[in-house]
């Protein structure tokens, strides 16, 4: 495309539309996740409108079995700082967090914390310290890539 026929789009913020078991042990979570209260609650449906980071997050309850293919969500952050500023907020709110300090994800050197929704949905708080390190086991995928389901540590004083 070129430059005479570029549209220019302002895009307000991002949007995820998770599904979820429970609708009321979602809500709690993510209150305690974001620090918000939900701008919409009805019947099976919740939503967070998030201004740090710029996010309309949606829960809509539907039964399911298997987690779906999503890998995880993450909110990139400016320093080490600001990631360990979270994990205290989560602690604080009774959230169980992982950390994991200059690990080597995504082609990156990152520090990062997490937290796991009730419906086994990954989120994850990181900085990226050093980016577009060289491939090294020649799979062309980052080991982090291939997201497991966290073995979480309460890390509450």
């Amino acid at each position: 495309m070129n430059e005479e026929n570029a549209i220019t789009v302002q895009a307000i913020k991002a949007h995820i539309s998770l599904n979820v078991r429970n609708i009321g042990q979602s809500v709690e979570f993510y209150k305690k996740m974001l620090g918000i209260e939900p701008s919409k609650v009805r019947n099976g449906y919740a939503k967070f409108d998030v201004q740090n980071p710029p996010l309309n997050l949606a829960l809509n309850e539907i039964p399911f079995n298997e987690r779906g293919a999503l890998s995880h969500l993450g909110i990139q952050v400016a320093s080490t700082a600001d990631v360990l500023a979270m994990r205290e907020r989560w602690a604080r709110a009774g959230l169980n967090t992982r950390d994991e300090m200059q690990t080597s994800c995504c082609y990156a050197v990152q520090d990062k914390t997490w937290v796991s929704d009730p419906d086994g949905n990954e989120w994850e708080v990181f900085v990226v310290l050093e980016d577009n390190l060289p491939e090294v086991n020649g799979t062309g995928v980052s080991a982090c890539c291939a997201t497991a389901p966290a073995n979480l540590v309460n890390l509450t004083r």
